[in-house]
């Protein structure tokens, strides 16, 4: 919907990419105002993009349940230069059940990315999902 992009407009990023399965919802994007270029993609499969193309990738409740698999991660720190970050909030549910344990461990024995940061558990929508859980996690890539 353009939320996570009004909020880099906000702390000054100025050349914002979309990326969303959803051609509707780059719509709504769009209508931010504050997307440089807007792409239909789908995490899990490769990115039209080239590699180390962003200073920068974030990923914001996508890596959920029966969404992008832990192989999207492959893809964040390939199109994102080094010395750059990759930053993405996950659900502690499925941090070890997705596999997402062991594809982030790999990335870090395999000299891809280290470690930063790793953000307090956290609520999103506590009215909507009060059972539901997530972490911020942030890498630099290598």
């Amino acid at each position: 919907t353009g939320l996570v992009g009004e909020e880099l407009a906000e702390l000054g990023f100025n050349r914002v990419t979309a990326l969303d399965l959803s051609p509707g919802m780059l719509m709504v994007a769009n209508d931010k105002f504050v997307y440089e270029e807007l792409r239909v993609g789908e995490l899990g499969k490769p990115l039209e993009f080239e590699t180390g193309q962003f200073d920068a990738t974030t990923c914001v409740g996508t890596l959920t349940i029966n969404h992008a698999p832990p192989a999207s991660l492959d893809e964040l720190v390939r199109v994102t230069k080094p010395g750059g970050r990759v930053v993405f909030t996950m659900r502690t549910d499925h941090y070890k059940e997705g596999g997402f344990e062991a594809k982030q461990a790999q990335l870090e024995q395999d000299g891809k990315w280290k470690l930063l940061e790793r953000g307090e558990k956290f609520q999103p929508m506590p009215d909507g999902e009060p059972d539901i859980w997530y972490e911020i996690w942030t890498y630099e890539v290598l």
